[in-house]
């Protein structure tokens, strides 16, 4: 596979192909060189294992749930997200709760096998992503866990293994275009296994980091649940940080947290990244996405609702007005 797309790191800025992305754009006096502007897509690869609940997520066209269906349509809506600015998506293995928010997830949705082993079905779409997403010049910030399906892996050993074997089948296939984040919201307190979850989250981004193919490695992370600071642990270890803004409507307190992440001890000159914070308002004089770009930190959109890009069947295209204003407001900021 001949390497397209490639993304990499430079003090606290990300660069795509050997250039700081975005090159030399500024807005209202902002510096945008360098940012990541991306959007929560985490059920691109879902699926539904169990019988009693896969009908929940029924096409209505056809009256049944089809993984390679959207799949598809999700790699057909990849060229417009590309064309108004969005550089990059979150993507999961175990997908994220299929209902936006969730107090129980009796669904299965993973890409590993309860010995950690990955489910070949699951490897074929995602190829298909970043195929894609290689293709249009978009980075893919890959998520391994998610709270509530990670007790489908048996153990502390199955949980390693399936961090080996993931990042070993990245590396191995070529692709340049991935960021890593270990655990969605490894501080959330519903995690089955310990080393997912503090104080022990930053073993598995240094089993990530180590993890090598032909003196190359991948870049590596894991994220926090809105309001949280990551641990210094991680702060130290992790290549770039990532934040949530969720549960935070006031834009000053993310301005906040990002300058108080810059103060965790250990912190040294790296990316700071929103992927997740379902606050919108971008036609008002302050919002959460402009708050963190005036402290330089990339911003992720999250859209929970029914008709968003949470809830499957999804409709991967930007039909709904919520949509619409943030890739319009990125394709503004980036000068698209």
């Amino acid at each position: 596979m001949p390497e397209k797309t490639t993304i990499t790191i430079a003090g606290d800025a990300f660069w795509i192909n050997g250039e700081p992305t975005y090159t030399g754009r500024s807005w209202q006096g902002l510096r945008i060189e360098g940012l990541l502007l991306n959007s929560r897509m985490v059920q691109g690869i879902f699926d539904d294992l169990n019988p009693a609940t896969r009908g929940r997520w029924a096409y209505p066209d056809t009256g049944r749930w089809d993984p390679e269906r959207n799949t598809t349509e999700f790699c057909n809506a990849m060229p417009d997200w590309r064309v108004h600015g969005v550089l990059a998506f979150t993507l999961n293995l175990q997908g994220g709760s299929p209902e936006g928010y969730s107090a129980e997830q009796p669904w299965h949705n993973s890409a590993f096998e309860a010995d950690g082993r990955l489910r070949p079905d699951y490897l074929a779409r995602l190829e298909r992503v970043l195929q894609t997403a290689n293709a249009l010049g978009m980075t893919v910030i890959l998520g391994l866990f998610y709270f509530g399906q990670d007790h489908r892996l048996r153990d502390e050993a199955a949980v390693v293994r399936a961090v080996e074997e993931a990042v070993g089948w990245v590396l191995d296939r070529g692709y340049t275009n991935v960021l890593i984040e270990i655990a969605n919201e490894c501080d959330v307190p519903h995690y089955t296994h310990a080393i997912l979850a503090p104080p022990r989250e930053h073993e598995l981004i240094e089993r990530a980091q180590a993890i090598t193919r032909r003196g190359r490695r991948l870049l590596v992370s894991t994220s926090y649940r809105g309001r949280s600071l990551p641990g210094e642990a991680v702060v130290r270890c992790a290549d770039f940080l990532l934040l949530h803004g969720n549960g935070e409507s006031n834009p000053h307190r993310i301005r906040h947290l990002v300058r108080m992440t810059r103060r965790v001890p250990g912190y040294t000159p790296k990316p700071i990244l929103f992927n997740e914070d379902d606050h919108f308002d971008f036609d008002r004089s302050d919002y959460n996405f402009l708050a963190a770009i005036e402290e330089y930190a990339s911003w992720g959109y999250f859209d929970p609702y029914a008709d968003g890009f949470q809830s499957p069947p999804v409709t991967w295209s930007l039909h709904t007005d919520r949509k619409r204003a943030f890739f319009s407001r990125v394709r503004e900021v980036t000068e698209s």
